[in-house]
């Protein structure tokens, strides 16, 4: 296992009403959860076309058998386990790096702009920076990265989460380390319904440039 990369895909158990909720606030619970769906199974038809290890990492950490019904039984399966998903995050790279991956690749599953040509480019990239991260343009980031000689386990400690300053707490961490850190290009998440209408125009117009329309 020591070449091993492996990409650590964050998932929450599809229950009506505690994903996506501020979705669900504007297109209702229901709609939201159809949604939450997508974007998960595209998540995972994407990382299907790449050469790596896919941890589905679940949450609450007692949710194994309601997510597994729902993506099968197919895939590596692990809980997150911590307070709060800063922890979670530090503690799905100590579990990988505890196991003798060499890289790791942590994303969200709620990206539908993030490709495999990304996910290529931050592995690689790995081979010559400390870290890597694609930052999100709600002011989080949607990718992060280390190899395991360069883990910086308190990248997730004293950050205010779900705000927009995420990402710029975070590269202050990398810059007070020292931390050599390759940054992606920035992706919109889906989390309101503006995010969702942006998402559809954007695919309409690749759709309409393919079809030659």
């Amino acid at each position: 296992m020591s070449d091993l990369s492996v990409v650590l895909l964050f998932v929450k158990s599809p229950e009506r009403g505690k994903v996506k909720s501020r979705l669900g606030n504007a297109i209702g619970d229901d709609m939201a959860l159809d949604v939450y769906r997508c974007l998960v199974s595209n998540t995972l038809d994407m990382l299907g076309a790449g050469k790596y290890d896919v941890r589905l990492c679940f949450y609450p950490p007692d949710s194994h058998g309601v997510v597994e019904d729902w993506l099968g039984s197919g895939h590596c399966y692990v809980p997150q386990q911590g307070g709060d998903i800063g922890e979670r995050m530090k503690n799905a790279f100590v579990q990988a790096f505890s196991e003798g991956v060499e890289k790791a690749v942590l994303i969200g599953s709620d990206i539908p702009d993030l490709s495999i040509s990304l996910i290529n480019e931050a592995v690689s990239a790995l081979d010559i920076s400390d870290a890597v991260i694609g930052p999100a343009h709600d002011g989080g980031y949607y990718l992060i990265g280390f190899n395991r000689h360069s883990f910086l386990a308190n990248i997730f400690q004293g950050i205010v989460w779900s705000t927009g300053s995420v990402y710029h707490e975070t590269m202050n961490i990398f810059g007070q380390s020292g931390s050599r850190v390759h940054v992606l290009t920035g992706l919109s998440d889906v989390d309101t319904l503006g995010d969702l209408l942006s998402f559809y125009e954007r695919y309409s117009a690749k759709r309409g440039g393919h079809d030659g329309t």
